[in-house]
């Protein structure tokens, strides 16, 4: 080979080397651009496990927090709840839940007032006087209650109440008593409430226009006759008519008042409930001497306040209170003559909180109970001649009178008034 030869080809040699070198510098050193699978792609590759290391960082600070709050929103939901559920009750509710909480003396206290299911619509016993008061024979006992446990005979609320109401709402628990011409029978003693002493003996009879000249019960025969439904006198009515195998068409009102008005529209022949009530009943009439209450009764009529079940300490109570009334005319203390000091008489000064005791604090009765009683209503006589004796329902010779060997010197006695002794 040639000088120049050799001198050529040595020259391509380093030509060659020279262009290697200068592709290796520019693909280390040039950018990659998009699409290009050049050497800068490892580093973008080095870069995209950063973002997704990253990726997690973030779902673990943002989501993880946004279901933190999930749950706190959710335990909110049972605090509403829980308001919804202690949501003021309606008085209704309230009171009914009086025996799942506090007792019933408690309740009334607290309240300021106690609830008596009463009568708005029968002379005597309880009714609204002109002046708009609701006064009687039962709404005084109901005023005694009061008068023992609240210090104030007239903090009563007074629930008008059919006869038909009366056992739905003795077993509700709304009224904390009722004293309403009420009879005490054991199915309603099983189902209602429990009853208190009995304040009045009264028994079923019949009033009739007095031309039709009927002079006996059995004289009814083929009479139609007017009577209240869902009352013991409904139930005596029909014993009446099977036991002497009578033929009497029974006509039935809801109330006293659309049965009275029936039988002076002339609807029905006769008229039938507790003779008290036709005494009542005949009192109230235009022209009383139109109509005649027929001798005899035909059922037991034991009449008295009634409480509901669940609470022995206020049965307790309003039994003793019924008792203070009858032993107070017992021994001849009356509204205007209430002790104040030992009288030496043992029994006037337990009866009345001055020496002894009958069991006032167990009851939740101050020891003076008695005092603020009486002084408010009267003794028993007092009530019944306030408002029965007016009616011409006269004590003497009468179930109403005291227990035979009562001490009292100028009262009614040889009758079946008696109570357990307040000792």
């Amino acid at each position: 080979m040639s000088r120049f030869t050799k001198y050529i080809a040595g020259a391509a040699i380093l030509l060659a080397l020279a262009a290697a070198l200068a592709c290796g510098n520019q693909d280390a050193t040039t950018p990659a651009q998009p699409g290009d699978t050049g050497g800068t792609q490892p580093t973008a590759m080095a870069q995209e496990p950063t973002a997704m290391a990253m990726e997690p960082t973030a779902m673990m600070q943002q989501e993880p927090t946004a279901m933190a709050q999930e749950p706190t929103a959710m335990a909110m939901e049972p605090t509403a709840m829980a308001m919804e559920a202690t949501a003021a009750p309606t008085a209704t509710e309230s009171t009914a839940m009086t025996n799942q909480g506090d007792s019933r003396l408690a309740t009334v206290q607290s309240r300021g007032t106690l609830i008596c299911a009463s009568n708005n619509s029968l002379a005597g016993f309880g009714y609204i006087n002109d002046a708009g008061n609701t006064i009687g024979f039962d709404i005084d006992l109901c005023r005694a209650v009061a008068a023992a446990v609240l210090g104030d005979a007239d903090a009563v609320e007074f629930r008008p109440t059919t006869a038909a109401e009366r056992g739905p709402t003795m077993q509700s628990g709304e009224v904390d008593m009722m004293s309403r011409n009420t009879t005490w029978t054991t199915s309603r003693n099983a189902q209602w409430g429990n009853f208190a002493p009995t304040m009045f003996y009264d028994g079923q009879g019949f009033m009739v226009p007095t031309n039709l000249g009927l002079s006996g019960m059995l004289d009814l025969e083929g009479a139609a006759v007017c009577v209240q439904q869902g009352t013991t006198t409904e139930l005596n009515l029909q014993d009446f008519i099977n036991q002497n195998n009578l033929s009497i068409q029974v006509s039935t009102f809801p109330d006293n008042i659309s049965t009275n008005e029936a039988y002076l529209a002339g609807q029905c022949d006769a008229l039938t409930t507790d003779r008290s009530g036709l005494v009542s009943t005949r009192a109230g009439f235009a022209n009383p001497d139109d109509h005649v209450i027929l001798a005899g009764t035909i059922s037991e009529e034991p009449l008295g306040p009634v409480v509901p079940h669940g609470d022995e300490q206020w049965y307790d109570l309003v039994t003793a209170v019924m008792a203070i009334l009858i032993y107070a005319e017992a021994y001849g203390v009356t509204s205007d003559s209430v002790p104040t000091a030992v009288t030496g008489n043992t029994a006037v000064d337990r009866l009345f909180g001055l020496e002894g005791a009958y069991g006032q604090e167990t009851m939740g009765l101050s020891d003076t109970a008695a005092q603020d009683i009486i002084r408010a209503v009267g003794n028993y006589g007092e009530i019944y001649d306030r408002h029965l004796t007016p009616l011409g329902l006269t004590r003497e010779g009468s179930r109403n009178a005291l227990w035979s060997a009562a001490p009292c010197t100028d009262c009614p006695k040889g009758g079946q008034i008696y109570t357990a002794p307040l000792r």
